[in-house]
């Protein structure tokens, strides 16, 4: 969902600066540190449904997995999508469940746009000893690809733009919160800050039932998180609503390789 990740920083603040998003009739207030508790994502494999104007245009499987390490665990995070008639994606994100640290992130995005020379795009990346590392793949339509090394410093509680959706619901995000924290975004190798707006909750029905969710704001897109255990996204929408997926189901995890 590389648009998806357009649209929430697609204004992005410089790093560290104030949040602007909020609407306040006085001066915006000094957003507190975003931060994300990942230990309280639960190990599930929830499918969702994509609607572009009401009518349904794809599907996206996002799975949360537990993997048990000798001195610490990780949560592996993958998520698969079509969204007719332009994309189709494989996503992996490996945090620290313990600390919510990023440890890699592949992403590849397969592209069918008559309006662009651009096929495919891809980044296989891992933090390590305070730096990103890794490449970004870039196809076109010809055959052709271009291969872009990647490395970069990357500071202690810096998180990556998929955080939204890995670990949005775990946020320390409350009514009325205004919220930020460093980023990198991923297909543009760039540094900026992820800002989080909680607005009032609200009861949601979806297909896979009925949540008290905390709606959330961060750049063009908004979601909605359960309040209370398990936690999870269970909607997401444009501002305008234009575009949402929601949950359709939920089920037991499927167990990646390693």
């Amino acid at each position: 969902m590389r648009w998806l990740c357009f649209l929430l920083l697609a204004s992005p603040l410089p790093a560290l600066a104030p949040a602007a998003t909020a609407q306040t009739s006085g001066p915006p207030p000094s957003p507190q540190s975003l931060r994300f508790d990942i230990a309280q994502v639960p190990a599930t494999r929830d499918s969702f449904v994509f609607r572009l104007r009401g009518q349904e245009r794809g599907w996206a499987v996002w799975q949360y997995e537990i993997r048990p390490l000798e001195m610490t665990q990780e949560l592996v995070y993958t998520a698969t999508s079509e969204f007719r008639p332009v994309e189709e994606e494989r996503l992996r994100v490996v945090v620290n469940r313990l600390t919510g640290e990023p440890i890699s992130t592949f992403h590849h995005i397969d592209l069918y746009s008559p309006r662009s020379d651009t096929a495919m795009v891809e980044h296989d990346l891992e933090v390590k000893r305070g730096e990103i590392s890794g490449r970004r793949r870039i196809g076109t339509k010809s055959g052709g690809v271009k291969i872009v090394p990647v490395n970069r410093p990357f500071a202690p509680g810096t998180v990556l733009s998929d955080y939204v959706f890995l670990a949005g619901a775990v946020s320390n995000a409350g009514p009325g919160d205004s919220l930020a924290v460093p980023a990198y975004k991923e297909f543009d190798d760039s540094l900026v800050t992820l800002s989080f707006i909680a607005e009032v909750p609200v009861t949601i029905e979806v297909p896979a039932g009925r949540f008290d969710v905390l709606p959330v704001r961060s750049g063009g897109f908004r979601i909605y998180a359960t309040r209370t255990g398990p936690r999870r996204v269970v909607k997401g929408e444009t501002l305008d609503g234009t575009f949402a997926f929601e949950l359709v189901r939920s089920g037991p995890v499927v167990p990646t390789p390693e």
